[in-house]
């Protein structure tokens, strides 16, 4: 609900602070007193198309805020999550416009500034102002359908024709898909061929390019390393320094044959010689083993760089050629070889792709034809149960039309849903914007809105539905609005006692005139006070015991 409504510098009003209850709330005053003005804040903070004239004389900028206290389940919350915006779980929620004097215009959501666009998206789902002041809801068409499902309550055939539609569009764009997929297949029939052809050729192996990469690197070092173990093996003497470190143990063994063990330090010292000349002739042979051995393996095959270098530059061309790596070239040629079998089997693909998007269009317009059969039902019975409304707001010559018809296919249906009106006989049916007047068309509002009934996410404001009527209009007028308060808050704008008399709640708007200035106020009239009120609508300045009797009698029979 609107809990509360922040005015400062709005034409006639310099600051205004209210606070609002639930049900249904009257706003009363002369004519000409500034009830527009209220209207025109609330519909300038929730993102309505406002202008600079709103900026009260001699100030620099106009203010509005509107506080509200919304449900968990409020579809506002959703408009505020799809724009990114943080919500915290609170029930409050705080528009707030500003609009200077030169015409530029501000917009906050809980002090956080945003978009018009958004504040107006959000007032849409906020507040629906009906009568001459402004027509969000009714006078937009695109909510027909919304608000005709509303009251028809087929939730089952909606949620099949939502699923079908999901299941339509996929099948749809499977098709599409596969058809374009084979019709480039079928034009690249010979790049195909030739490609698989080459990449079988190819016969590129996971991991093959890092290890040709690899094997060049060492092929390519491999002439100088052996020329390196070349030169350390001919280092070695070729077996000579064997021979003489032989030559120099066979003395060593006829010198101790020579002295026995006649010495032992002399034994000892010849033990360690001839041991210290044993691993000297064993170490160079081993390493002369291990250098001709380390030669052998960099001693390869003419031409075996060559070789690996034209491998490994025939798949880095097949990478450039194909713009992937080395690895993705299989993949690649997997690609080409489904291609090749698309085009081999485009027949029956596409045969068969189209079956399914068939079926699934005949699944849709099935589930279509069962709403729009819903849809018909329910927009007969709505205008029943709008046509019983009208004759007791005095429009029992008028008539309510609401026509399905033919539509764009989409998630919703395959309908067209408008509301038309005629209020005089003979006249043609057209939209209620077009045909009615302004009183008129908030009692063809408020119409619809109590053959609806049901629970209202949006705040309602009726604006003069009582333009022209009195007596018993007038009180039939106002039941219904308190009627239709009972499932969300509704405001009415009137100058009448009998419409007045319903309501939970009454502000007083008054204007007054000091030196150079004019301004408007707006007053709560306390419970004790509204008999005095409404006398007052009925007799003007002097309220009499009869008015005051009136107002009683009316207070007492809403």
């Amino acid at each position: 609900m609107l809990s509360g409504l922040s005015i400062r510098n709005v034409v006639l009003i310099e600051a205004l602070d209210l606070d609002f209850k639930t049900g249904l709330t009257a706003l009363t005053g002369e004519t000409g007193a500034g009830k527009s003005i209220i209207l025109d804040a609330l519909s300038m903070a929730t993102g309505a198309r406002s202008e600079k004239g709103l900026v009260r004389s001699g100030t620099d900028k106009a203010q509005c805020t509107a506080s509200f206290d919304l449900s968990t389940d409020h579809p506002v919350w959703r408009v505020l999550k799809n724009a990114d915006f943080e919500v915290d779980g609170s029930r409050e929620l705080i528009l707030r416009r500003v609009i200077s004097a030169d015409g530029r215009s501000k917009a906050y959501v809980n002090d956080t500034p945003v978009s018009i666009r958004l504040l107006s998206e959000l007032g849409e789902q906020l507040v629906e102002v009906h009568g001459q002041h402004d027509g969000r809801g009714l006078l937009d068409p695109s909510q027909h359908i919304v608000m005709l499902d509303n009251f028809g309550g087929y939730t089952r055939e909606i949620q099949d024709v939502v699923k079908a539609h999901g299941d339509r569009q996929a099948a749809l764009e499977a098709y599409e898909d596969l058809k374009t997929r084979a019709e480039k297949a079928e034009n690249d029939r010979d790049y195909f061929s030739y490609a698989l052809e080459e990449l079988d050729r190819l016969d590129v192996s996971a991991g093959e390019e890092a290890d040709l990469a690899s094997r060049r690197r060492f092929l390519q070092g491999a002439e100088s390393a052996l020329q390196e173990l070349t030169a350390a093996e001919n280092a070695m003497g070729g077996g000579e320094y064997e021979a003489r470190v032989a030559t120099a143990l066979a003395g060593i063994e006829q010198v101790r044959s020579k002295i026995g063990d006649t010495d032992e330090a002399a034994v000892t010292a010849l033990g360690g010689a001839a041991e210290a000349l044993e691993r000297a002739l064993l170490e160079a042979q081993e390493a002369r083993q291990a250098i001709s051995e380390a030669a052998a393996i960099f001693d390869l095959q003419p031409g075996e760089l060559d070789r690996t270098e034209q491998r490994l530059f025939a798949i880095k061309a097949a990478c450039r050629k194909y713009d992937v790596s080395a690895e993705a070239l299989i993949d690649k040629r997997r690609e080409f070889a489904e291609n090749l079998s698309l085009i081999e089997n485009i027949g029956s693909a596409v045969s068969e792709a189209q079956i399914r998007a068939d079926k699934a269009e005949a699944d849709y317009k099935l589930a279509a034809d069962k709403l729009t059969k819903a849809r018909v039902k329910a927009a007969t019975k709505l205008e029943k149960a709008v046509l019983k409304e009208l004759p007791d707001l005095k429009m029992d010559k008028a008539r309510f039309v609401s026509e399905v018809a033919e539509g764009t296919p989409t998630a919703k249906g395959q309908d067209k849903v408008r509301f038309t009106v005629a209020t005089n006989p003979g006249s043609a049916m057209g939209p209620m914007d077009k045909v009615a007047s302004g009183g008129e068309l908030a009692r063809f509002a408020l119409a619809i809105k109590v053959a609806l009934a049901g629970r209202q996410d949006k705040v309602m404001i009726f604006d003069e539905v009582d333009q022209g009527v009195g007596g018993a209009v007038a009180s039939a007028i106002g039941q219904r609005l308190q009627r239709l308060s009972e499932n969300g808050q509704v405001f009415i704008v009137t100058h009448s006692p009998q419409v007045a008399a319903c309501a939970h709640n009454q502000y007083r708007i008054e204007k007054a005139s000091k030196a150079k200035s004019t301004t408007t106020s707006v007053t709560p009239v306390a419970a004790n006070e509204r008999e005095e009120e409404i006398a007052r609508m009925l007799a003007g300045e002097t309220i009499t015991d009869e008015a005051r009797a009136a107002a009683r009698q009316l207070m007492k029979a809403s």
